[in-house]
């Protein structure tokens, strides 16, 4: 039930979006009545325009339309290839690209950085401008209609949508021979079946080269399917298709005006197609060729037919690809669902009614192309059986050709790309085919229905006896001619009752009494039993060669034209058609290549398509002989003949002298097998049988079965060795076969464990450098980070390894260090330096042993000063790798630590030759600093105590007085006091105590100035 509703709903959202579409085209067939007029007009006045002029005008109001789908790796691929887009040049470029559905694209944001022409996100209802770029947006399907793009919600779940096929087929309905589709990298087969769609419709493709791609996997479904025009890097792709447009003629030329104006051109690129590949295409549409051709010379930018026909005649390559251009098959699983399912529902359950249970039916599949179609015949054929259930075992046997031979070698394999899912419903997919890594498989049961052959319909004999004839969408290629000839011939290939599937845009014309419509406007036509008169039909052997021609040995075979010059070849004809004896020449398989005298009493052509081997064309009696001799002549060169071989003629028996004999001389027809049909004289025991009773007739009698037991003895004798030598020779290969197959099989077992070994380390290896990718990115992120950082703090930095070689190194690190790029590995000791340092190496060994940093202030040559800190290089894990050094400028310091040297050195010898005594307490009153030259009044041991802590002084009282009062009025004080110094002598000393202020004005110290009076 769950599976019924699934499907229930896929085909209501599929009604809804028919829907849609209709009513997209309603609205745009209404706004475009407006300007109905203004084109009528336009077309009047084309009529009164010179043809050139009027071409001329079309071509420069044509909007080509170049349609760009990508996947994986596809937005580099896009950016290389819009760069080389000049920005005049009068085309639109509309983008289909995986995105992910849930997560807003920046794809409009990247590409307009890369061109000059505006980027759009597409909105429904966009209409394309020429030199515009329209993005597709996430979680949506696009599809175009007359010149505007629609946007519609998908069906399909994530992962499985094709939304570049989805395009690619509506863009080659709107635009038809005027599309272009263009693939770049990505993964899958997305793609594949839409440009199918536009090589049909005689569109452009073109494809980036595999090798330039960084995932190839759509570029090379395209080519793989033979569908690429041109295959280069994405860099070259815009001139190719600019060059391919301005060599495409605006509009198709009609038949008329193609028969007056290239006529001889083309009739000789007809010639030569026929010369190479042995195809007549004269009955193919004029106006379809012509289309190819014009696509092929405007891919060789050639502008006239005559140089085309010039290539053709120089390049035999090309003749090969304009045949597979005018071969394209486009085809695709169950196209035009509702004639599939007409044909199950209803044509072959009235088939089925109208036979007996228990036979095989046979179906032909004319222009099978790559297998879709045959294949879907036999599915829809199982589904029918499994829906009526009929009596009995019914069975299909569908024969499916084409003349396109790499295209029914495709076809017997029965592997397909991914996005047939589009065409082929999730229960079919399941049933039906067996999934592998790149695509699906047709399965087993459904391979077996289908045997598939290569046919020229037009020139090759028909199949007979068929029951279902699918020939789809080939005869819109052909002129009315060649229709006259084949609806004839399909009618007589059919069975009473049988059924002819047409495609949608095809009918049987005139030939309506032949054949009846069973259901609608289906294109699906029951057989009328009265059939048409024999001279009607027209088989293809009375149109083509009348004999088959092998080889370099048609010479062998005799023209009908043929005039006789002189009496001898007269009397040599009528001797051999007089008196010699019917014969036969055949190669070694026994093909008949030619044949002289009348063959007619012991050769007849077999039913069905046509065989011209003589084992299939041996009437009764004859083959058995035949085959013995045959093989007999193989081993010896004399001629081996058998004599009185009954063959049945027409219901009589004739006796012939059979001969073989393998030719030898001469060297022509070296290899070669003569078979002659000589008459035979009847023995004397039958003709004394005939004679009637008499003495002699028992004797004659008796000889006649003792010369057939005779025979019998002999050819049972011949039998049984034959016998016995195949049976050893099968015993021989059987053996031989089951070893192999044990070895086979052995081989298979391991290469399945192989694979899924190689799978599983595929993937493991795939994750693992998708980790690696993202710690490259990550260490080259801190990379430039560190390297940023370093560069901006200034400082010259100096990585060293274990053994003091260079690892690393800032650009400051230059200017102190004579370093260059290539000095990195090299010793410290090898590089010359401005610094005094000599002791620099020594000093960083140290540190490696004893892992504690060293810091030195160290002169240079040219007067500056540098602190050199050598550290030890940890890593994260704790481990000493090297050294780091740095080396700070500090020759400002430097200079600034001498100026104030100087300064005090200045202020401390004019204190002394003032004689004062100058002191600073801090705010406890305690010594920080002091100038007493000869400690006459402040001892040397005063640093960090106060005045009354310097022993028994009468005036350390007052001196503390003074500064309490400095410090707690916060203002300049003096006094006089005496002083008894320590040399014993008094003396009178003024004071002057003023308090020291922080930047913030708060008190941080008290400064007192004594200096003597009287001196």
């Amino acid at each position: 039930m769950r599976d019924v509703r699934a499907s229930r709903c896929i085909r209501i959202d599929d009604l809804l979006r028919h829907i849609t579409f209709q009513v997209i085209n309603l609205f745009v067939n209404i706004t475009s009545r407006s300007v109905a007029m203004t084109k009528k007009r336009s077309v009047l006045s084309a009529k009164t325009t010179p043809p050139e002029k009027a071409e001329q005008g079309a071509a420069r109001t044509r909007l080509v339309v170049v349609g760009i789908g990508a996947s994986a790796g596809g937005l580099e691929a896009i950016e290389v290839f819009l760069k080389q887009v000049p920005a005049s040049s009068g085309m639109a470029f509309v983008i289909v690209q995986h995105l992910d559905p849930v997560h807003k694209g920046f794809m409009v944001e990247l590409l307009q950085r890369v061109t000059p022409m505006p980027v759009v996100q597409v909105a429904d209802a966009t209409l394309i401008e020429p030199e515009h770029v329209y993005v597709i947006p996430p979680n949506k399907d696009m599809s175009m209609l007359k010149g505007r793009l629609y946007l519609v919600d998908p069906v399909k779940p994530h992962g499985m949508r094709l939304p570049v096929d989805y395009f690619f087929r509506s863009m080659a309905e709107d635009l038809q021979q005027e599309s272009i589709g263009v693939i770049l990298s990505g993964m899958g087969s997305d793609g594949t079946l839409g440009l199918r769609a536009i090589k049909e419709k005689g569109g452009g493709v073109f494809v980036q080269d595999p090798s330039t791609a960084k995932f190839d996997g759509m570029p090379r479904s395209v080519i793989d399917t033979g569908l690429a025009d041109v295959v280069a890097p994405p860099e070259e792709l815009p001139g190719r298709i600019l060059s391919y447009v301005r060599f495409q003629p605006p509009l198709a030329m009609p038949d008329a005006q193609l028969e007056r104006n290239k006529p001889s051109g083309l009739d000789k690129v007809l010639m030569l197609l026929r010369q190479h590949t042995r195809q007549d295409f004269s009955l193919y549409k004029k106006s379809t060729i012509y289309r190819r051709i014009e696509r092929r010379m405007g891919i060789h930018q050639i502008d006239t037919i005559a140089g085309y026909v010039r290539l053709l005649q120089e390049n035999p390559h090309e003749t090969e690809l304009l045949f597979k251009e005018l071969l394209i098959g486009v085809t695709s699983f169950f196209r035009d669902p509702e004639s599939w399912e007409a044909l199950k529902t209803v044509a072959i359950p009235s088939l089925l009614a109208r036979r007996q249970g228990g036979e095989t039916l046979r179906a032909w599949v004319a222009g099978c192309s790559t297998g879709e179609e045959a294949y879907s015949l036999a599915i829809v054929f199982r589904e029918a059986i499994e829906t009526i259930n009929p009596q009995g075992n019914w069975r299909l046997q569908v024969f499916a050709t084409d003349l396109d031979k790499d295209a029914i070698e495709r076809a017997r394999q029965g592997f397909y790309p991914a996005n047939i899912a589009a065409d082929v419903s999730p229960d079919r997919l399941r049933r039906f085919f067996v999934q592998e890594e790149h695509g699906w498989r047709i399965c087993r049961e459904i391979r077996e229905m289908v045997v598939f052959a290569p046919q020229n319909v037009i020139m090759d004999p028909p199949f007979t006896r068929i029951d279902i004839l699918v020939c789809r969408n080939l005869m819109i290629y052909w002129e009315q001619e060649l229709q006259k000839k084949l609806l004839p011939l399909f009618h007589y290939s059919l069975n009473s009752g049988g059924v002819l599937f047409l495609g949608s845009a095809e009918t049987v014309g005139s030939y309506s009494n032949f054949f009846e419509q069973i259901c609608g406007k289906i294109r699906l036509f029951r057989k009328i039993d009265q059939s048409p008169r024999q001279d009607m039909v027209e088989f293809p052997t009375s149109y083509v060669r009348a004999a088959p021609v092998f080889g370099d040995h048609a010479e062998l075979t005799l023209g009908a034209g043929r005039t006789v010059a002189n009496l001898k070849a007269l009397a040599d004809q009528l001797l051999l058609q007089t008196f010699a004896p019917a014969a036969v020449l055949t190669n070694d398989k026994g093909d008949i290549i030619y044949i002289s005298g009348r063959t007619g009493r012991y050769l007849e052509p077999a039913a069905g398509k046509a065989n011209w081997n003589i084992f299939a064309m041996a009437r009764e009696g004859l083959r058995y002989e035949l085959d013995l001799l045959f093989g007999m002549s193989t081993t010896q060169t004399a001629p081996v003949t058998r004599n009185g071989v009954t063959v049945g003629s027409n219901g009589e028996s004739v006796t012939v002298n059979l001969t073989v004999q393998r030719i030898e001389q001469p060297e022509a027809l070296k290899g070669f097998v003569m078979v002659v049909f000589g008459p035979a004289e009847k023995p004397e025991a039958a003709a004394d049988a005939e004679a009637g009773p008499g003495p002699d007739a028992g004797k004659g009698r008796f000889d006649s079965l003792v010369l057939e037991l005779k025979h019998a003895r002999h050819e049972i004798l011949t039998v049984r060795e034959e016998m016995q030598s195949s049976q050893e020779e099968l015993k021989s290969t059987n053996e031989e076969l089951q070893s192999a197959n044990e070895e086979l099989q052995s081989t298979n077992e391991e290469l399945t464990t192989s694979k899924e070994e190689m799978q599983s380390l595929n993937e493991e290896l795939q994750t693992v450098n998708h980790e690696l990718q993202s710690k490259v990115n990550e260490l080259s992120q801190a990379n430039n980070d560190m390297k940023n950082l370093l560069n901006s703090t200034d400082i010259a930095t100096l990585f060293l390894d274990e053994s003091l070689n260079i690892r690393r190194f800032t650009t400051r690190t230059a200017t102190i260090i004579k370093l260059i790029a290539s000095d990195i590995g090299r010793p410290i000791t090898d590089i010359v330096t401005e610094l005094i340092y000599p002791s620099l190496p020594d000093d960083a060994r140290e540190v490696l042993q004893s892992l504690v940093f060293s810091e030195k202030q160290v002169p240079a040559t040219d007067g500056r000063w540098f602190s050199v800190r050598i550290m030890p290089y940890r890593t994260q894990e704790n481990r000493i790798d090297g050294l780091v050094i740095t080396f700070n400028d500090i020759s400002l310091a430097k200079r600034l630590e001498m100026q104030l040297r100087q300064n005090d050195d200045r202020y401390l010898a004019a204190i002394r030759i003032a004689g004062a005594v100058v002191d600073e307490v801090d705010l406890e009153l305690r010594y920080v600093w002091f100038s007493d030259a000869q400690h006459l009044m402040i001892p040397i041991s005063a640093q960090g105590r106060r005045d009354d802590e310097l022993g028994p002084r009468p005036y350390a009282g007052d001196l503390l007085q003074l500064k309490r009062s400095v410090l707690d009025g916060g203002r300049e004080l003096r006094k006089k006091l005496e002083i008894k110094l320590s040399d014993g002598t008094v003396r009178s000393f003024h004071f002057t105590a003023m308090p020291l202020r922080k930047a913030s004005g708060e008190i941080s110290g008290i400064l007192t100035v004594a200096l003597p009076l009287g001196s």
